[in-house]
Parts: structure tokens; C-alpha cells; sequence
């Protein structure tokens, strides 16, 4: 007899369908074709043992098994459960009737149980457009595939329970309602550090607000001890809530790196923050089955990467065209997956080996040449996609003794989610383009225009203070960003002269 039954495999955050055929005849061998990995070949092992556990067997005939598309390869342990219910079905053991209406997916356990796996939530999305009626995952998984709307969503605890469900018993396995729309508050989630509890930094506060305001990537240089990574954790705390696609795109590449909790979908913006030893693949993903690095974890969110200067040349220079793009192809000989990789760049790094380089109190003690070297650690290419530099200097003892109530993270949010609301409605006909951050210089030629004042002011303020030339579209995006804070149409010259503060490493006196 032959059987269909049907899973998904997924690559990069997509996934594809995938037809399992099991055709029994007479005979005693067992098949396995349509290019699966050793993971899948090893499943005969488990669901031999999981069926005769459970009273269950696999027939002793000549069983062949084909997962077509036969040149897409298979990977991995959660075609299980899809397999042997092919397997059960071709051999009479249950009922057939209602098998083509779902995709089965799970990892078998020896005694019948079902384990998690991974990328449920593309796999779902991929059910609904295909036209199945519903999913059967892990319990473990269901509430991330429940986000999907149109899909009814089976959370399978154990074999005996799906076998038991084809067999004609709808209340055998748990069916979830997940409503997106009516439970995804990404508000009453928000549990960061907040900006009240800093004792001055108010610079470093407004720098950071129009970063989140405009999408801007931001370098802190300064010090030990002045504040920087402290102020950059609280960062998420004013950024503007992810929207409901946002956020499905956000949980689709946690899904497929196992790494959701049972909540399902994530209503945070993420925050990363990977040491200085990472290496190239960990932070732009690959490997020899491509997962995603930490640049597409941060996707909608932060990366933040502390002490720039240490991380290897190579490992910082392989992040310049997906910051450009938004994001990352990973190519292989026979394959290709991308995945999304938009995000704010926050990095933070001390002036000099010493540290205190231009410190108001303690002298550097470096040679000379090596506070110019160690900047040099950062390349230009990569600073040039860096709108905001900014100083940080210790806080004076005065102003930490001093008992006052700072602005709460909150308030600062309200305006940073209203200057969004501008640039939302400036680039709604500008595909891929949601924040100032990302304007090309088409779109800084018809959004950021200058009057003659305007004009003058960056003219003078570039050759005092020796702005290199890259600075100048910088400086643009950043007054254009201002301007939406105070919700002014056009760009006036105290925006411009703010902006300018901002651009402290691309002065000819930094390090000079």
C-alpha cells in the first residue's frame, strides 16, 4: 500500500514542503531515499523502538520510503513522528482518511514520547500558505506555531496520542487558539534596566534618544568606569515597541535556532551581546548546516559589542555589507539561505590602550603613535557606517551624591515612538526604508534639503573642524532625525550644530 504524508524542512527562516511517499511490499528490506542526512537515516532505529514500546511495529516486509523533493537534502531528527505515521498508515495499523490534511512533525523519544525541534514557526507558516488544515508539533512547539492564523495546531505529547487521534479521536491531542492580535502586548513585556537610575550622562541620554529615534548605530568612546556599557543596556528600554510583523520575523530566526521559550512569540526587541573572542561564523552565522549568527539574532534589535577594538580585524569587517544590506546571504556549493539582519550597531570602546586618553583628571601614559594605532584597530569603512560618535566622561562626584529624580525611560519613549510615527508616514511609499537610518542619498536629497543658513554652518563647521567628506551624509540623516523630535518639517540650524557634536572621530584633532 502506498501513503503520502507530509513535513517541512526548513532552510534559512523559510520552509519547504516536504512529501514523505512509504509504499510497502512483499519482502524485508528497509529504504530510506531522497538524499536525508544521518540524523533521518538514524530514525528507523528510534521508531522501530518507539512502536514496539507502545504495542506498535514496524511490518517485516520490504518497506521503501521516499521524501521528495528527492534533491533537497534532509537534516536532522524531526521527521520522526512524520515517518512513522507514513509508516503505520502503509501498513493498516491506522486510519488514512484525514492524513493528507496536516503536516506532522516531531522527534521521537524510544518510549513513544515526542521531543522539541526546530523552526516551527516557519514550518506553520508554510502549512497555511500550502492549504493544510493543521499542524502537529511537540507540545513544547505549539504555541509558537499558534501564532498563525488560519492553522489549527495539534500539540502532540506522545505517539500514542496522534495514532489515537487518526483513529477518529479529535480530543486525543491538545488543540491550541492562539489570537496574535489580542494577546501580543509588547509593552506589559518590557522588563530592561531603566534610564532613571543614571546619575547625569544627560548628553549620552539624548545621543542615545535620537539613535533610537532614527534607527542611527552609535559609538561610545571614553574611559573605564565613565558609564558605557551601563548606558547602552538601557538602550532597549527606549526603543519603540516591535510591531506585530516584526515580531513573527524576530521569533522566526529564534525558531529556527531552538532557542523560544513556551511563550512563542517574542514581543521584546532583542538585545545581543557577544564577547570579543567571537568568531566570524558566530557572528554572521554559517557553519557547515547554516544557522544564523549574532547579527540576525539582533534582527530588529540591538547588537551591542563592547571593547570594539578587540575584536578581530576580520570578525568586524565581515559585518559591513550586511549592515548596509540588512542582511546576510550564506552560500554554499550546492545551496544558498539568507537571512534578515537589521539592526542598531551600539559599540563602545576605550580612546587608548590605557584607556584614558583625553581624560579630564588622569593622564594617558601610552607612547606616542599608539593612541592613533589603536583607533586605527576600527577601519574607516566601518566607522563610516557609524552615524553617531560620541564621548562619554566620567560623572563628577558632585552630580553621583546628588538626590534628584532623572527622566524615566518611558517618557523618553513616547518621543522616540511619535518621531517614528513621522518617518513611518515619510517612506511609506519607499520599500525597505522604515527610519531615517536608512535613507539613500536620493532620499537625503528630498527629505534633508538646507537653507542658505543651514548651509554656511556646515560649511564652516566642517573646515574648523577637519569633517572628512563621509561625515557629511552622517550629519544629514542625524539633523533630520532631530528635527523629527521636535516635529519640525524642515531642518533648521541649531539641528545641524547638534548633529555636528556627534561626529567626535572624524575630527583631524582626535588623536592628532
Amino acid at each position: 500500500m502506498l501513503v503520502k504524508v507530509y513535513g517541512c524542512a526548513v532552510y534559512g527562516i523559510l520552509a519547504t514542503k516536504i512529501t514523505v511517499e512509504v509504499n510497502i511490499v512483499p519482502g524485508v528490506n528497509f529504504y530510506l531515499v531522497g538524499l536525508p542526512d544521518n540524523a533521518v537515516k538514524e530514525s528507523h532505529q528510534r521508531i522501530d523502538a518507539a512502536l514496539k514500546n507502545n504495542g506498535y511495529k514496524i511490518p517485516g516486509r520490504q518497506i521503501t520510503v521516499n521524501m521528495a523533493p528527492a534533491d533537497i537534502k534532509k537534516e536532522g531528527s524531526s521527521y520522526d513522528l512524520t515517518l512513522a505515521i507514513g509508516i503505520l498508515a502503509a501498513s493498516e495499523q491506522i486510519k488514512t482518511d484525514i492524513l493528507e490534511d496536516y503536516v506532522i512533525m516531531g522527534e521521537l523519544a524510544l518510549d513513544g514520547f515526542i521531543r522539541p525541534i526546530k523552526g516551527v514557526l516557519p514550518i506553520a507558516i508554510k502549512a497555511k500558505e500550502e492549504g493544510f488544515k493543521g499542524i502537529i508539533v511537540p507540545t513544547e512547539n505549539a504555541a509558537e506555531a499558534s501564532v498563525v492564523e488560519g492553522l489549527e495546531v495539534y500539540a502532540a505529547h506522545h505517539i500514542k496520542n496522534v495514532i489515537s487521534f487518526f483513529n477518529g479521536n479529535d480530543s486525543a491531542i491538545e488543540k491550541l487558539h492562539f489570537n496574535a492580535e489580542k494577546f501580543f502586548h509588547p509593552d506589559e513585556t518590557l522588563d530592561v534596566p531603566d534610564f532613571s537610575d543614571v546619575k547625569g550622562q544627560e548628553n549620552i541620554k539624548r545621543a542615545f534618544e535620537i539613535a533610537a529615534s532614527g534607527g542611527h548605530n552609535v559609538l561610545l568612546i571614553g574611559p573605564p568606569g565613565a558609564g558605557k556599557t551601563m548606558l547602552s543596556k538601557r538602550l532597549p528600554s527606549v526603543l519603540p515597541p516591535l510591531t506585530l510583523n516584526e515580531a513573527l520575523e524576530t521569533t522566526k530566526i529564534h525558531s529556527v535556532t531552538g532557542r523560544l521559550n513556551k511563550g512563542g512569540l517574542i514581543a521584546q526587541r532583542p538585545f545581543r551581546n557577544p564577547h570579543h573572542t567571537i568568531s566570524d561564523v558566530a557572528l554572521v552565522g554559517g557553519g557547515i548546516n547554516p544557522q544564523p549568527g549574532e547579527i540576525s539574532l539582533a534582527h530588529n534589535g540591538v547588537l551591542f559589542l563592547d571593547e570594539l577594538p578587540e575584536f578581530k580585524r576580520t570578525v568586524l569587517e565581515v559585518m559591513r555589507q550586511p549592515m548596509e544590506d540588512r542582511s546576510v546571504t550564506i552560500s554554499r556549493a550546492k545551496f544558498s539561505v539568507e537571512y534578515p539582519a537589521s539592526f542598531m550597531l551600539v559599540a563602545s570602546m576605550n580612546p587608548c590602550p590605557c584607556g584614558f586618553y583625553n581624560h579630564p583628571e588622569k593622564d594617558c601614559v601610552c607612547a606616542p603613535g599608539v593612541v592613533q594605532k589603536y583607533l586605527n584597530k576600527v577601519s574607516g569603512p566601518l566607522l563610516d557606517r557609524i552615524d553617531i560618535h560620541i564621548e562619554v566622561t566620567p560623572v563628577p562626584f558632585g552630580e553621583l551624591s546628588k538626590e534628584r529624580n532623572a527622566e524615566k525611560s518611558a517618557t523618553i519613549r513616547t518621543r522616540v515612538i511619535a518621531a517614528r510615527e513621522i518617518q513611518k508616514k515619510r517612506f511609506e511609499k519607499n520599500e525597505g526604508v522604515y527610519c531615517n537610518a536608512q535613507m539613500t542619498t536620493k532620499l537625503l536629497q528630498t527629505h534633508c534639503e538646507l537653507d542658505e543658513a543651514c548651509k554656511t554652518l556646515l560649511k564652516n563647521a566642517m573646515e574648523r573642524l577637519g569633517l572628512s567628506a563621509r561625515a557629511y551624509d552622517r550629519i544629514l540623516k542625524v539633523s533630520r532625525t532631530i528635527a523629527d523630535l521636535e516635529a519640525a518639517p524642515t531642518i533648521l540650524p541649531n539641528h545641524i550644530a547638534e548633529a555636528i557634536q556627534y561626529r567626535s572621530l572624524d575630527r583631524d584633532s582626535w588623536a592628532g
